[in-house]
């Protein structure tokens, strides 16, 4: 009996991190369908558009469509790069779970046990209990803490200026200007703060900066991905990087640090995050397959949250089917869809205009089915 019951956990636990998929069928996406959905969605707000698909065991594909730099006319390329803003959190989750797998660290720990004492007072004095606040409290966004990024400190001519942040200065931000949301474990804020302590957390342990954590632990060159890596503290200016707009201002010149120290900070393209996403998804990266179903755990509240959040990502419907998914400010969204084992990611080249999804993907992932076939 006992054999059984571990068989069936077994096969549960295989059901649940690998779901019917659509083995039998291969997507052949219409290029020519494709590049009118992209064009569809430029305007005078939207100059440019990335897009890249991946289907698993097959080789990904890039499109694009309109302007890099509006003021100089100078189109895109597929391989550019571009910040990736809070998509940065998938990585920070990711590699604070290979951590735990290697036992380096425990999900329930208490943060004090990492942080540094004088950001440990910085949250006493905005009436935190760093005591209470756990790992997996950052992890899933139910520590209680506010956000610093939503914050007066964050005003749009303050980041016009190049102001330089640091990590204690958006923490001091959070104190100066927020007050905690709840009590750990109570109800689910999305925290920026939460993320930049993690940051920290993964500094602590390995001793390297959080950007060589976040490659090491996820093994970009195992992986291939050459075009993922921390923004240059003082910027990449080198070109390879695009324009990115807000409110029809390029923010080209904006400092990196403004969102660098575990909330953002990624550079990346769009082949680079759908093989991420593809590789998560398929246990490329984790060491023991258990850890994906810890990551994406459901997690109760007694008030619903806005969103599905787990760990570093969080659960939708797009196009009709489920997916993972991850945004960034600046126009990104990565997503996974189960179903059929295939990763899109999509960089606007400013924030499109509608809450939830890029619309982009919706009508891709209709377009997609439809021109699925069979062997």
């Amino acid at each position: 009996m006992k054999y059984f019951k571990s068989l069936i956990t077994a096969i549960s636990l295989v059901l649940f991190l690998f779901p019917a998929r659509v083995n039998s069928q291969i997507i052949q996406p219409d290029s020519a369908d494709i590049q009118q959905l992209l064009q569809a969605q430029l305007d005078a707000d939207i100059p440019g558009i990335l897009l890249g698909i991946e289907e698993y065991s097959s080789a990904g594909r890039q499109w694009l469509a309109g302007y890099d730099d509006v003021q100089h006319k100078t189109f895109l390329n597929s391989d550019q790069t571009f910040r990736v803003a809070s998509v940065t959190k998938t990585f920070v989750a990711v590699a604070i779970l290979r951590l735990w797998e290697e036992g380096k660290l425990r999900l329930d720990d208490p943060i004090t046990k990492y942080l540094c004492e004088d950001h440990m007072e910085l949250l006493r004095k905005g009436d935190y209990d760093p005591e209470s606040i756990t790992i997996k409290h950052l992890l899933n966004h139910s520590s209680g803490m506010a956000d610093h990024s939503h914050t007066a400190a964050y005003d749009v001519a303050i980041l016009r200026s190049g102001y330089k942040w640091t990590r204690q200065r958006q923490i001091e931000a959070l104190v100066e200007y927020s007050k905690p949301v709840g009590k750990p474990g109570e109800r689910f804020s999305y925290s920026d703060t939460g993320y930049v302590l993690l940051g920290e957390v993964l500094e602590k342990i390995t001793g390297l900066s959080m950007g060589e954590a976040i490659e090491q632990l996820i093994d970009f060159d195992r992986l291939g991905m050459k075009s993922t890596s921390m923004e240059a503290p003082d910027g990449d200016f080198s070109g390879r990087r695009i324009h990115q707009y807000y409110q029809g201002e390029d923010t080209y010149l904006f400092h990196p640090s403004l969102d660098y120290f575990g909330g953002g900070g990624l550079l990346s393209n769009t082949a680079d995050l759908s093989h991420f996403m593809l590789a998560l998804f398929n246990n490329e990266i984790f060491n023991d397959p258990a850890t994906l179903a810890q990551m994406t755990a459901s997690v109760s509240y007694a008030e619903t949250p806005a969103m599905d959040y787990r760990m570093g990502i969080w659960k939708t419907q797009i196009g009709g089917l489920e997916a993972w998914t991850h945004t960034g400010f600046w126009g990104t969204q990565t997503a996974y869809f189960p179903e059929l084992n295939l990763s899109i990611t999509v960089n606007y080249s400013s924030r499109w205009k509608v809450k939830g999804n890029a619309p982009l993907l919706e009508e891709l992932v209709k377009n997609l089915q439809s021109q699925q076939v069979r062997h």
